[in-house]
């Protein structure tokens, strides 16, 4: 039986401390793009809740304007393009069954 010759392996324990820096660069500038894109969310979230809180506000006064019409007019139906008031059938026609 022939013997065997074993091959030493050369293994280098020692490991990089640090990427280079063109990779460092890379991570860098990518994680400042994520940190721009999370900043601009967060003003566009913090404008939207401006805006929700600005549409509640005038859907109040939409009521309470409705509200006084409807006391004034008795109906509070207006057509916005030109300010006709739509009144509700008085002959009751429009509750008559067949």
């Amino acid at each position: 039986m022939a013997k065997k010759e074993k091959k030493e392996e050369v293994i280098d324990f020692t490991k990089p401390e640090k990427v280079t820096e063109e990779q460092l660069s890379k991570i860098q500038s990518i994680v400042d793009r994520i940190n721009q894109a999370q900043m601009s969310i967060g003003q566009l979230e913090s404008r939207k809740h401006q805006l929700l809180h600005q549409i509640a506000g005038v859907n109040d006064e939409l009521t309470l304007t409705q509200n006084e019409l409807q006391e004034q007019y008795g109906t509070n139906d207006i057509n916005i393009m030109d300010g006709i008031i739509n009144y509700p059938k008085e002959d009751g026609e429009a509750d008559k069954k067949d």
